[in-house]
């Protein structure tokens, strides 16, 4: 066990890191966006789309969603390893996980920069 964390890819320490790197974003993410509603306590389109209209929110959302994405694919992966065992059926779900993530982060773009 030791000697997979300290080899030459670092995989397992790699995506360990990221998913707590990950989780971070997304709770600061999280907690500017409940500071908003609790500043704007009347909330309508105009101030929601205000919000989203400046080009630095729309980066950050997008570096959340990938954060988001990242993380859960880390999360799938680790599930399909450890408890699919075909593996035909485990390169299936991993590539069906994978073209469903790449399509959530391509809604999330068109989204974003449409408003």
């Amino acid at each position: 066990m030791v000697k997979s964390v300290l080899g030459v890819n670092h995989q397992g320490l790699r995506d360990w890191l990221v998913q707590r790197i990950s989780a971070v974003v997304m709770g600061i993410y999280a907690v500017g966006l409940a500071i908003f509603f609790l500043t704007h306590s009347n909330l309508d389109y105009s101030d929601w789309h205000g919000l989203f209209n400046h080009q630095w929110m729309k980066i950050m959302t997008a570096l959340v969603i990938l954060s988001l994405l990242y993380h859960a694919w880390v999360g799938m992966w680790t599930v399909f390893t450890d408890y699919i065992k075909n593996v035909w059926c485990n390169w299936f779900l991993q590539i069906i996980v994978i073209l469903a993530l790449v399509a959530f982060f391509i809604e999330t773009l068109l989204i974003l920069w449409s408003v």
